[in-house]
């Protein structure tokens, strides 16, 4: 299903093209910083997420990060690894980091067009709505535990209740 309404049938749009039209058919705050750039920001209910994208052109791959602002206290950093790590097992496609200098919460995620293949809408649609939805979705456990004092175990129930229970 194409979401954003325009034909490409006529030329092959660049991924950030792609990026670009179903941002702003989600009304979503959009900033192309350049041919091969995009930023945007993309409201939850926890959170406002910011996405960058950008078309790197030697592997041929449209990479993309959602973040979010987390400043965990120091003693809780231990924990909140251990969260991040039983988050990212149970992901298949990307994966979060902690930018703890830039006090940032990072979905990480490629998608290679290898062999001058080129993006789809739909598959630039599934990237962008399962950034937001893995932040949506874990932004509880890594709260809980960053500023609440849950365990890691803890966490995960709570995040993994709530995810079934919202659907």
């Amino acid at each position: 299903m194409n979401t954003t309404g325009r034909e490409y049938a006529a030329y092959e749009p660049s991924p950030i093209d792609i990026v670009e039209d179903i941002a702003e058919a989600r009304s979503w705050d959009v900033d192309r910083l350049g041919d091969d750039q995009i930023a945007m920001a993309a409201e939850g209910a926890w959170r406002t997420y910011s996405l960058s994208l950008a078309w790197f052109d030697p592997s041929e791959t449209l990479r993309m990060v959602c973040t979010f602002e987390i400043a965990p206290p120091e003693d809780r950093l231990a924990e909140l690894y251990k969260v991040i790590e039983a988050v990212n097992d149970r992901l298949w496609d990307g994966g979060f980091n902690l930018w703890r200098d830039q006090g940032l919460m990072a979905f990480r995620y490629g998608l290679p067009l290898h062999g001058g293949a080129g993006a789809t809408p739909e598959q630039v649609d599934a990237m962008l709505k399962g950034a937001v939805e893995n932040c949506e979705c874990y932004f509880p456990a890594f709260y809980l535990v960053a500023y609440e004092g849950a365990t890691a175990e803890e966490a995960m129930a709570a995040a993994l209740l709530e995810a079934a229970g919202s659907a």
